[in-house]
C-alpha cells in the first residue's frame, strides 16, 4: 500500500516581488509587480497558470527559477518538495531538478547548428555520450538528421518548441515550468506542444503551463489556476469550466469571452 506524499513537489504561497527603479537617475521608486501568488504543483500533475498578458505568470517563473534581476525585492514563500529555498537555492537547482521550456527561438544561439545545440545541453546536464544522447533526443521528437544540421532560423515554430523541450529535459528535471509555449504556432502544432507537455507529466513530473490560451490549456491541466493583476484569484478543474460551474467572476468573464462562448464581455459574464 502506498501513501500520498505529504506536501506537493512547488508549494508557492503569498509571493510578491518589486522592483527598485530610478527617474533619471535621482527618483527612487518602487513597482509592485507580484503581491501575492499562491500555486502548488504535484508530480505526475500539469497545473496550468492562466491570466491575460502583464498578470505576473512569466515573473513567477522566473522567480521560482531564482532568475530575478538583482533590484528585485521578494517576499512569501517557494518550497521544493517540503524544503523552502531561498533564490539562490532556486538557481542552483535551475536546469536540473528545476527546468525553464521557454517560448521564444531567442533562447537558441543563431550562428550554431541544433545537434550542436542540443549536445551542449546534454554536456551540461552530465550525460554519458551526449552526442548519442543529442540525436536521441531530436530523433525521438521526429527530428531526424535533416533538421540536426539546421540553424534556428531554418526551422518552424513547431521544430523549434520541440527542439527546447529536448533541451529543457537533458537534467530530467522533476519540475518543468512551460512558459507560452503555443504562441503563433498553427492548431497542429498546439496540440503536439501539449501533448508533450501531457507526457512530461505522465513521466512523474510536475509541469507547470503558463499560457493565456484558457482554451488550449484545459485539454491537458489537471488544474486551473487563475491570476489577475499579479495575485492568484481563483483555482478551478477543468470540468468546472466545461460545466460552466464556476463561482469566481473574474475566472467567468475569462471563460465566457472566449469565441466558443460567445465573447461576452466582463459585465454580461
Amino acid at each position: 500500500m502506498t501513501t500520498a506524499p505529504e506536501h506537493p513537489l512547488l508549494d508557492i504561497r503569498a509571493l510578491a516581488v518589486s522592483f527598485t527603479q530610478y527617474d533619471r537617475g535621482l527618483r527612487r521608486r518602487t513597482v509592485t509587480a507580484l503581491t501575492g501568488m499562491d500555486l502548488t504543483a504535484d508530480r505526475g500533475e500539469l497545473v496550468a497558470l492562466v491570466g491575460a498578458s502583464g498578470a505576473g505568470k512569466s515573473l513567477l517563473a522566473h522567480a521560482v527559477l531564482g532568475m530575478l534581476p538583482p533590484n528585485a525585492a521578494e517576499s512569501g514563500t517557494v518550497r521544493f518538495d517540503g524544503v523552502v529555498l531561498d533564490p539562490p537555492a532556486r538557481r542552483d537547482r535551475a536546469g536540473r531538478d528545476i527546468a525553464l521550456l521557454p517560448q521564444s527561438v531567442t533562447f537558441l544561439d543563431p550562428v550554431t547548428p541544433v545537434l550542436r545545440q542540443v549536445r551542449r545541453s546534454a554536456e551540461l546536464a552530465g550525460r554519458p555520450s551526449p552526442d548519442v544522447v543529442a540525436r536521441t533526443a531530436l530523433d525521438d521528437r521526429g527530428l531526424g538528421p535533416e533538421i540536426h544540421r539546421r540553424y534556428p532560423h531554418q526551422l518552424s515554430g513547431g521544430q523549434v518548441r520541440r527542439i527546447l523541450t529536448a533541451m529543457a529535459l537533458m537534467g530530467d528535471p522533476a519540475l518543468v515550468i512551460a512558459d507560452e509555449p503555443t504562441p503563433g504556432l498553427p492548431a497542429d502544432a498546439v496540440r503536439a506542444a501539449l501533448a508533450d507537455l501531457r507526457r512530461i507529466t505522465d513521466q512523474h513530473r510536475a509541469v507547470v503551463l503558463i499560457t493565456h490560451d484558457l482554451a488550449a490549456a484545459l485539454e491537458v491541466a489537471d488544474r486551473v489556476v487563475i491570476c489577475r493583476h499579479g495575485r492568484t484569484v481563483d483555482e478551478a478543474r477543468p470540468a468546472d469550466f466545461h460545466a460552466d460551474d464556476l463561482t469566481h467572476p473574474y475566472t467567468r468573464a475569462l471563460w465566457h469571452a472566449l469565441p466558443a462562448n460567445g465573447f461576452r464581455s466582463q459585465e454580461d459574464a
